[in-house]
């Protein structure tokens, strides 16, 4: 399991964990049936406390992605979060196009790192 840390990213650390867990499992990196690292071993790996980490992955299992248990580690047992209403989702993609808008860059521009995003993720999910 491969995600990265970034302390200029704007968002909690736990939440880079989490949507990196999501984007992995998203390309099918992590497929139903597969199991997390142990919360220590990604703490240590990406030198944050575990606490954060623990939380990431009871994050995940609330959204219906991963199943926790204690003693036995957590495991992936879907591709799709428990159903968010429409509005839900509308709402978070307007809120990261109006920050592409706010930054500046032209439509054009937006159109295509959304592509190119959507490409990747379509792209190793049929890969595997």
């Amino acid at each position: 399991m491969y995600i990265t840390i970034d302390g200029r990213d704007g968002r909690p650390i736990y939440q880079q964990v989490v949507d990196g867990i999501k984007e992995l499992i998203a390309r099918g990196e992590l497929q139903e049936g597969s199991g997390l690292p142990p919360v220590r071993q990604v703490a240590a790996d990406l030198g944050v406390n575990l606490n954060t980490i623990a939380f990431a992955y009871r994050q995940l299992q609330k959204e219906g992605l991963i199943r926790i248990r204690h003693g036995s580690g957590a495991i992936v047992i879907s591709r799709k979060v428990v159903q968010k209403a429409d509005e839900q989702l509308q709402a978070q993609l307007r809120s990261s196009l109006t920050q592409f808008v706010l930054a500046g860059l032209a439509r054009t521009e937006i159109s295509l790192l959304v592509s190119h995003e959507l490409d990747g993720l379509f792209q190793e999910r049929h890969r595997v």
